[in-house]
């Protein structure tokens, strides 16, 4: 694993020692960033299921203002830590650990943020599409009116996130990304 592109680019990242995350290969993360490149520089970036935060260390090399990253599994939040520590973005960045779920619940957004990387464990479409789709109903209270939300899950499981809409799709192998606006955004992202 490695940062792909800007300021700490080939730098090599901490992978995960279990396979409780599913990091995203080079040639997506290339792909998913040749689309959202207009949109990172200056940008606040959620980074929700972070694992061991690739998508927004990603978004900080590539000039993103600050990203805030989630994530529950103590092993994930230990390689999260040491891959901040290691490009040296903690002033850049927040580390919320725990529940996601219970942290939209009960926090209103600081300042709105223009991207939300949304990279659930797969199992959660199908054993947890309730909290997922409460989740998207409270998400849009932190997106900016421009912002987009990339959700990535098996090809084979869908969910509607409404009232988020789909605005792109882009299907890699068994994986689909999702690119989701707020309702009142144009359809069609710029790419």
């Amino acid at each position: 694993m490695r940062i792909i592109a800007g300021e700490f680019r080939g730098r090599r990242l901490l992978a995960p020692d279990s396979d409780i995350t599913r990091p995203v290969t080079d040639r997506v993360k290339q792909s998913v960033f040749d689309i959202l490149m207009p949109l990172i520089p200056g940008a606040r970036v959620y980074d929700c299921f972070a694992g061991t935060g690739s998508m927004g260390l990603e978004c900080l090399s590539r000039g993103a203002s600050h990203v805030t990253f989630f994530e529950a599994d103590r092993a994930a939040l230990k390689r999260l830590r040491d891959n901040i520590t290691t490009v040296n973005v903690g002033k850049k960045s927040l580390v919320i650990p725990g529940d996601l779920f219970q942290w939209f619940q009960t926090n209103a957004p600081a300042s709105p943020v223009d991207l939300i990387f949304l990279d659930p464990p797969y199992r959660f479409l199908t054993e947890r599409p309730k909290e997922l789709t409460t989740w998207a109903n409270r998400a849009i209270s932190h997106l900016s009116p421009d912002g987009l939300v990339i959700f990535r899950h098996d090809t084979h499981d869908t969910l509607d996130l409404s009232p988020l809409v789909v605005s792109d799709t882009r299907a890699y192998g068994s994986m689909t990304v999702e690119f989701l606006t707020p309702p009142q955004q144009p359809q069609g992202i710029i790419i």
